[in-house]
């Protein structure tokens, strides 16, 4: 089925392509071919399986459960994370004494499901639970004083933050001076100091062992939960009432891992892989009706969640209505949940205006960082919306393949935001920065990280990042693309291809969607849909047709070849999926060269 490269070629470049239109180089990643052919034989795997699986380090003792990823095989003790114990034997006390318990959320898609979490197992189990959420422009982020005791003098002494917290210092010393308990389930990196707390559960904390430090906060939540619900069964709790079953809210829990944009691997792997079932199964209301909104098709994958539905919960805490996420998250009405998607899906439209806005100012700013050669974007404007940062630094970081941070100033002090990529850890940088008095205040994880700043100090900020974070492919090394086999058209439309490729899935940071190159296909027909997307016909020699996307591609280089290349061949690269309304395979375009 895999075709090899053309004889006479260097063994890692692939088809000769040297450079693409996007300049980049096509190699074949290194790979054992002896493990490669003992995983095709041991597991029945097509070769292009068992190469990309190799590649990747898969052993083979361990490439059944990495095929099929269950909770059972990956999901640790919750025992095993610092005061884990402490908080579910604090929480269960709560619910069984009937106290009040308040969650503290954030006003993104991992803190709403975090909460939302919470919400429903302590309604399930018979407790008293109420969520707060700040609002992103008047309160920032995180706990803060003014509304830690505003719900103390309400009665409210026991407080569960999610997403947040592990640098709520001020805020959280203030709820315990007036009486208040806070436990804080979070996974942003924490300094050696913490806060205040009754209990800090947290895995990338110092004095942990960091085993599961890539747990987005709603992976966290859920083993919070594990541990609460095993507390409450020791203590007898449901010998008089159903045990809920903790499987009806992965759904959740793969929402906010794969929109926080954290590794998937290992527990989070298996967390999202069994999650989506779960949302295929239609259970949560809000997302049932969100999924309706949002016009999904077809069985729900990463791109349902990461691209679909995500985007519209974040857009409440964004431009709208900051609770409106956990409120569609935990209700059971339908009604209800109607009236929010479809809020929701106006402040997304709202939001993908403003953002457009925001990224035309952004980019050429990122431009010129990048034809200086620097290895980290930091750009910054007056009046930006703050609510749209974060997405446009995620346009900046893919289109310029190195992480990006954007600044949202307002006045003499501004707010940011930044994306990363695989091997910088954006957040212990930022976490430094504000140590070193770069910034008022900052933290985040690896892959994406938030900040507020004095403005007069965003240029030192961006040289101390730009130092903290170097790069290993700074200006002036070869840009390369990794592309993990190269397919005949006839072997890419055959329908379970795409089935065994998904078998690997789901993808994401740290277990990447696998690239395939195409050789020597005729452009048939290409054209604009969407305002900025080029969809095209393909057609390899050995007569197959095969669709294909480019997306956001319009007006970049590999848009304006595909467009001006019709009726000529062109290798093409990309990732090889399902299509969304007929399941027929589509090519989503990655890279394109001129061949010869």
């Amino acid at each position: 089925m895999p075709l090899g490269a053309p004889a006479g070629v260097e063994a890692d470049l692939l088809l000769g392509v040297r450079r693409s239109v996007t300049g980049r180089r096509w190699v074949a990643p290194a790979y054992d071919e002896r493990l490669a052919l003992a995983l095709a034989q041991r597991l029945g795997l097509p070769e292009f399986v068992a190469r990309f699986l190799a590649a990747r380090g898969v052993a083979l003792e361990d490439a059944a459960a990495f095929l099929d990823p269950t909770l059972r095989h990956s999901l640790p003790d919750p025992s095993s994370l610092q005061d884990m114990d402490r908080a579910a034997a604090r929480l269960a006390e709560a619910i069984t004494t009937g106290e009040a318990v308040l969650v503290f959320g954030d006003y993104d898609v991992d803190g709403a499901t975090a909460a939302a979490l919470l919400v429903r197992f302590f309604a399930a189990s018979g407790g008293r639970i109420e969520f707060y959420v700040p609002d992103r422009l008047r309160e920032g982020y995180g706990p803060n004083r003014e509304a830690l005791l505003r719900y103390a003098a309400s009665g409210v002494r026991l407080v569960v933050t999610v997403d947040c917290g592990t640098h709520a210092f001020a805020a959280i010393e203030a709820a315990a001076q007036a009486g208040q308990q806070v436990i804080v389930a979070d996974h942003h990196a924490a300094e050696a100091r913490l806060p205040a707390a009754y209990a800090v559960v947290n895995p990338n904390r110092h004095d942990g062992d960091g085993r599961y430090g890539e747990l987005a906060a709603v992976g966290v939540a859920f083993l919070l939960v594990v541990a609460i619900n095993r507390a409450l069964r020791r203590a007898g709790w449901y010998a008089a009432r159903r045990e809920p079953d903790l499987r009806q809210w992965l759904d959740l829990v793969a929402l906010g891992t794969v929109c926080d944009v954290v590794p998937l691997v290992g527990v989070n792997r298996a967390l999202t892989r069994q999650g989506l079932a779960v949302l295929g199964q239609g259970h949560n209301v809000g997302l049932r009706v969100l999924s309706e909104v949002a016009a999904v098709r077809g069985v729900p994958d990463v791109f349902t969640l990461g691209f679909l539905l995500g985007p519209r919960i974040n857009a409440g805490g964004r431009v709208g209505q900051a609770d409106l996420g956990v409120r569609l998250l935990t209700t059971d009405d339908p009604a209800l949940a109607r009236v929010i998607a479809e809020r929701l899906d106006r402040f997304n439209a709202e939001r993908r205006a403003i953002e457009g806005m925001v990224l035309d100012a952004a980019t050429p700013l990122a431009e010129r960082s990048v034809a200086r050669g620097e290895s980290l974007v930091v750009v910054s404007g007056q009046g930006w919306h703050p609510g749209v940062i974060g997405i446009v630094a995620g346009r900046l970081r893919e289109r310029f393949d190195r992480p990006a941070v954007v600044i949202a100033l307002d006045g003499e002090t501004g707010r940011g935001s930044g994306r990363s990529v695989p091997g910088v850890n954006l957040g212990e940088a930022v976490s430094a920065a504000r140590q070193a008095g770069l910034v008022l205040d900052g933290g985040g994880h690896r892959m994406a990280a938030g900040l507020t700043v004095a403005a007069e100090r965003v240029p030192a900020l961006a040289a101390f990042l730009a130092q903290r974070v170097a790069l290993a492919d700074a200006a002036g090394t070869e840009a390369t693309l990794a592309v993990d086999g190269v397919l005949a058209a006839m072997a890419a439309v055959q329908p379970d291809v795409c089935g065994w490729v998904a078998r690997a899935g789901p993808f994401g940071a740290g277990n990447e969607e696998p690239v395939f190159a195409l050789s020597a296909l005729r452009v048939v027909h290409a054209e604009v849909v969407g305002g900025d997307h080029v969809r095209c016909i393909l057609a390899g020699r050995d007569g197959a047709r095969l669709p294909a996307i480019a997306f956001r591609a319009a007006t970049d280089s590999i848009g304006r070849e595909l467009l001006a290349a019709r009726g000529s061949e062109r290798h093409v690269a990309g990732y090889l999926r399902r299509g969304r309304r007929d399941g027929a395979a589509e090519l989503h375009i990655r890279d394109i060269a001129v061949p010869g």
